[in-house]
């Protein structure tokens, strides 16, 4: 299995918010995780990342088979880990061309030819229709919500990573923006990548091909199920399964 998530236990402020998470991706699926607001979705994003502020106390969290957590957050994106933040931030000065070729080369470890380099990032763009005026603003400086996520995809689609988690990426999105997303997650999916969807809304997997759907409550997985989950969490919401587990 590519991404293990086992018994993982984690406090942000010694309170407890995961609760004993168990969660499995094998390379080449993509699932999702839904859940209401405070469950620990986002918190389970940043644990698994390595954020400082979020402390594990028990589990561990597996890459390829290896445990992660005695790595700072920079040697697990070297590792193949990727985040999309819900709430990307600006970097004033900085091209988007500029910070690219520097975070690859942190996390490649060298730097790739400009023409190849070039190359790729026009097939990234177009992927996700974004004009060549973006190779000249500065990273995320006056974006607005859809062009910040579309960076953060873009992002996703220059590094290659083994493990992409998207933490709520389809958040303030009109229709468009949401397929254009979408499509662009679906284009990147290959054998060799796992993809993790953090979302409130089902109308992101409506473009996408989805293995499987978690249902998060109170910091762990209560239930697992295919695309039809979603459906029903789409009609009903989750009160149904808040009676189940309680």
């Amino acid at each position: 299995m590519l991404l293990e998530i086992k018994d993982l236990h984690a406090t942000v402020e010694d309170k407890e918010i995961l609760k004993g998470v168990n969660l499995t991706i094998p390379a080449g699926e993509t699932h999702a995780i839904m859940g209401p607001n405070g469950s620990g979705k986002s918190t389970l994003s940043y644990t698994i990342m390595g954020h400082p502020k979020y402390k594990v106390t028990k589990g561990d969290i597996l890459l390829d088979g290896k445990s992660v957590l005695s790595m700072a957050t920079d040697e697990r994106a070297r590792a193949g880990l990727f985040l999309c933040f819900q709430y990307p931030t600006s970097i004033p000065g900085v091209t988007m061309p500029s910070y690219l070729r520097t975070v690859m080369k942190n996390i490649k470890g060298s730097e790739m030819p400009m023409k190849e380099f070039r190359a790729e990032l026009k097939r990234a763009m177009e992927l996700l229709s974004m004009d060549e005026k973006f190779l000249k603003r500065y990273v995320n400086d006056g974006f607005s919500g859809g062009e910040k996520k579309r960076n953060e995809i873009l992002q996703m689609s220059m590094m290659k990573p083994r493990v992409a988690i998207l933490d709520e990426v389809d958040s303030g999105l009109d229709i468009d923006a949401l397929r254009i997303i979408a499509e662009g997650i679906e284009k990147e999916r290959n054998a060799q990548r796992s993809v993790l969807v953090i979302t409130h809304y089902v109308r992101i997997l409506n473009y996408m091909t989805t293995d499987k759907i978690h249902i998060f409550m109170d910091g762990r997985v209560v239930h697992t199920g295919g695309r039809e989950l979603g459906d029903k969490l789409e009609k009903e919401g989750y009160d149904w399964i808040k009676g189940a587990v309680s």
